[in-house]
């Protein structure tokens, strides 16, 4: 069926899916539209039929206007993995050009009114025969495309067909369906793809007969929960989400009919009919979803308190229209399709099996995750001002009910839920309310006494609160005897309700100090409360198959106490590597008046300290590595082929990663050192490395050099063309040659502050340079008398471009300030001037990593720095010994570099 599709193709040489023998799982039929420029811009429309794509190309697109009939061209069958491509197919290939995925979901025949969603053989059946009849009417149930349509084939040709809106609720004749021009998979644009920004590889689909086991649809549920991590980690065995602000709610779907219950069984399904007449249009026939329903604020960011409100509308106002009551549901799980059980499924296989089934919307909206960077994750969720996160166990199994500690909740302030046993008189502007919540939690059923809530009311909640407690009012003290509680000054409710509470922390009798009531969970039993403790996170080695033992970073402690004493001979348990460390006592760097001196120790435990934030910054980078043995003032050598490295006969150790790659220095391939895991960082501290200098480009292709080859070997002209041959950055070097009068004759400039100072002015002005090109830059201390300045750019273009863009830039630079600034190759013409150095954006140069130590006076460390704080800093401050707390205030000021990439392109181009 796809012999047309195979000869038309090389898959040597596209990136286009070769058919496979698979066919897809149960469920209902998918379609795709992907928008394809190639000689001629147009959009292939397929569907899923029989085990292929039945596809047609659509000239103008899709219309939701019934008048417009659009031109559909039947062209060759396509396979199914098709239907996630995305990518540029390379010139000279068939239909050659850039392809996103404009949309997709689900379809059903609808001939006769009739839907079919959820039963694939029965579709398959209507849909063969009306094939054949050449008139095929079908609803859509995609993100841009929805309602019923129609085929039909013309009488000029048989390959000519019409693709027609049918009128319906879903047609549109104000706007055009094809401005909405960014892909449903990946958010890229064609013009991003002709850019150089390409998508990752989309997941592959999951077979849920092989995921899940049979099952009866399940009428209701428990939640599985999540504990209490006592702080944000970082694993590959772990996955991390956002904790959002809301009511968790599980929603059963079955043939079109929605059922929402809270975490206590609580039907909210008439509360929310935005979001019910959403989930009642997604293509799967039975669908379980576990997930989370939240107010969004106008800034988008999940409300707790608008939640409340919202939820306690009179019945009539719940109905108002999503722009008064902004409410979404998140979901992050799924539990059961069309007959499977995938509670036992691994969790990363449930979340693929989601982005497969659930169409998105404006009030149902799948929950982001990123993979092991927990930690980077936290920040930046904080930084959103979010409530925390969600870290869960990559394989974890769905446990109803459950409190697992397969996930934890890390959150940025302390908080949980406390049942309400009563409340203080109130005084003054509070006397007809009350003055506190007496509060308390369940411990083997018994109340316990927590303390009193008297702060976070508002004269609604107070009322409110006030007449919802004297409705449940008690005799009787429902709480355990506590010598704290002072019953006289109390009245007493039913233990019903349940309040929201954040708080400083307990105190050591066991109260809470400051807290602040933040609402009332009325998706909480009272019963099921109890005292929230955190979880000490405490991690395996990662058990990826075919990935070196990983090292979290939790770990590192360990690893620094055993490099506390004074042994000179140690053996370091890595990651699952042995690691023999020897010469720990040796001097390094000899004392100077700031500090010292320093031996190998420092060394290694420098890199330990920083490998959570350097290893990011090196990784699939191959990497220079400048040895002192005996010192830095007793002679270095470079190091890069691992062949050197490796002459004593021990071998290379199973954890360093090397590529091979030709060298036109050697004339021939060698095999080039990586630093991708903890275990090498400390094997290259072991070999005295100081400093690390790793390349501007890296061996991998992700995410946006998709189309560049991985071929290093064999020749100049194979690594030239590889994605070896385009950088991540273009580079400034700003290296003072400003002399302070103590230099010897013939050394190089020493640092001082007079050139130090004009430094720092000048890259201030090559910054307000890059800011009016709209490049953002990176700086940082070069670790000895200067500055580098880093863009990062899409690897469009090789490093001869990119060497050229820096020296265009600095020659822009130069004009401006012709005093201060040079780029005289000369040593003895750059004197009283700073020299910009754009030779350094050569493949066979490189500049010292970030965090990387220099072999001068008292350790110093090239360190990342705000270009606010340029002029208030020297240095001399970042070494060694301050390195490691100035990580620990501000982290890793680079952590976003990749993600500030530029397009160079269209600078270029208005240059030429």
């Amino acid at each position: 069926m796809l012999e047309e599709y195979r000869s038309k193709r090389d898959f040597s040489r596209t990136r286009e899916p070769a058919p496979t023998d698979g066919r897809a799982g149960g469920g209902s039929l998918r379609f795709v539209v992907q928008k394809h420029a190639a000689r001629r811009l147009h959009y292939d429309f397929r569907l899923e039929l029989d085990g292929v794509l039945k596809s047609w190309a659509v000239p103008k697109g899709p219309s939701a206007d019934p008048k417009e009939k659009r031109l559909a061209v039947h062209v060759e069958d396509h396979p199914l993995e098709y239907a996630t491509f995305e990518g540029v197919i390379a010139h000279g290939n068939y239909g050659g050009g850039q392809v996103i995925v404009w949309d997709t979901g689900a379809y059903s025949p609808d001939e006769g009114g009739r839907l079919s969603f959820g039963h694939k053989e029965e579709s398959e059946e209507r849909m063969r025969g009306d094939l054949e009849k050449g008139k095929l009417s079908f609803t859509l149930r995609g993100r841009k495309l929805k309602g019923s349509w129609t085929l039909v084939r013309t009488s000029r040709s048989p390959k000519e067909w019409l693709l027609i809106k049918h009128r319906d609720e879903h047609v549109d004749t104000e706007r055009d369906l094809v401005d909405q021009d960014r892909s449903v998979q990946s958010g890229l644009t064609l013009e991003d793809l002709k850019e150089g920004r390409l998508p990752e590889p989309a997941s592959p689909g999951v077979d849920l007969a092989a995921l899940g086991a049979p099952g009866a649809f399940p009428a209701r549920m428990k939640p599985m929960l999540a504990r209490t991590a006592d702080r944000p980690f970082s694993h590959p065995d772990w996955l991390f989400e956002p904790k959002l602000d809301g009511h968790r709610v599980l929603a059963f779907i079955q043939e079109g009919s929605v059922t929402l219950l809270s975490r206590n069984g609580h039907d909210l399904t008439t509360a929310v009919p935005m979001i019910v007449q959403e989930l009642e249009a997604q293509p799967e026939g039975e669908l379980v979803l576990d997930g989370e329903l939240v107010a969004l604020d106008s800034k988008g960011r999940p409300n707790f308190g608008l939640l409340q409100q919202t939820m306690h509308l009179e019945p009539r106002a719940a109905d108002r229209p999503a722009e008064d009551v902004s409410l979404a549901y998140y979901p992050f799980d799924v539990l059961y399709v069309d007959g499977r059980d995938l509670r036992r499924a691994p969790l990363f296989q449930r979340k693929t099996v989601l982005g497969q089934v659930l169409i998105g919307g404006d009030h149902v909206r799948q929950v982001e995750y990123i993979d092991g960077e927990g930690k980077t994750f936290y920040r930046a969720a904080s930084g959103l001002g979010l409530e925390g996160m969600v870290a869960k166990k990559r394989d974890s199994i769905y446990e109803p009910g459950r409190r697992s500690a397969s996930w934890l909740k890390v959150k940025g302030v302390r908080e949980q839920e406390f049942v309400i046993g009563g409340y203080t008189p109130g005084a003054g502007s509070r006397a007809s309310t009350f003055g506190s919540l007496v509060v308390g939690y369940y411990d083997a059923g018994v109340l316990k006494y927590a303390g009193r809530v008297g702060s976070g009311f508002d004269a609604r909640s107070l009322k409110a609160l006030k007449t919802s407690l004297d409705a449940i009012a008690a005799d009787a003290n429902p709480f355990a005897p506590d010598p704290e509680l002072d019953a006289a000054e109390a009245a007493w409710a039913q233990p019903l309700l349940v309040a929201r509470v954040k708080f400083a922390e307990w105190t050591h009798t066991g109260r809470l100090r400051a807290p602040v009531f933040l609402g009332l969970r009325t998706d909480v039993d009272a019963m099921s409360v109890i005292r929230s403790v955190e979880e000490t996170v405490t991690l395996a080695p990662a058990t990826a198959p075919g990935d070196h033992p990983a090292q979290d970073v939790d770990d590192v402690p360990a690893l620094l106490e055993q490099l506390s004493g004074r042994q000179d001979k140690l053996l370091l348990t890595v990651a699952g590597h042995r690691i023999g460390l020897t010469n720990l006592n040796k001097v390094l760097w000899p004392g100077a008046d700031a500090g010292g001196p320093y031996t190998k120790r420092h060394l290694v435990r420098h890199y330990l300290e920083t490998s959570h934030l350097l290893l990011p910054h090196l990784k699939d980078r191959p990497l220079t590595f400048t040895r002192y043995p005996n010192g830095i003032h007793e002679g270095s050598f470079y190091q890069k082929h691992s062949d050197r490295v490796f002459r004593s006969g021990a071998g290379r150790p199973e954890f360093v990663d090397t590529v091979r790659l030709y060298s036109s220095h050697n004339e021939g391939d060698g095999d080039f050192i990586m630093a991708n895991n903890l275990p090498t960082l400390v094997w290259l501290a072991q070999l005295a490395s100081i400093e690390l200098h790793p390349w501007l480009s890296r061996v991998t292709q992700l995410p946006d050099a998709a189309h560049l080859p991985t071929t290093f070997t064999g020749s100049k002209e194979a690594i030239d063309a590889s994605v070896l041959n385009y950088p991540d950055f273009i580079v400034f070097d700003l290296d003072p040659y400003i002399y302070s009068g103590r230099e010897k004759s013939g050394d190089e400039p020493g640092l001082n502050r007079r050139a130090f100072s004009k430094t720092v002015e000048v890259a201030r002005e090559l910054k307000d340079i890059l800011d009016q090109l709209s490049l953002s830059s990176f700086v940082k201390t070069s670790g000895k008398t200067g500055l580098h300045i880093y863009v990062p750019v899409l690897r469009q273009y090789d490093y001869p471009v990119t060497r050229s863009t820096c020296q265009l830039i600095g020659r822009f630079l130069m004009q401006h300030l012709p005093q201060d600034v040079t780029m005289e190759w000369t040593v003895n013409k750059r004197s009283g001037k700073i020299f910009l150095d754009h030779n350094q954006n050569v493949r066979t140069k490189n500049m010292a990593s970030i965090y990387s130590l220099r072999p001068a006076a008292n350790a110093p460390v090239s360190t990342p720095l705000r270009w606010e704080e340029l002029d208030r800093v020297y240095p001399t401050d970042f070494t060694i010994e301050t390195a490691p707390g100035r990580l620990r205030e501000v982290g890793d000021l680079w952590a976003g570099i990749q993600a500030a990439k530029h397009d160079l392109r269209r600078l270029l181009e208005a240059a030429v």
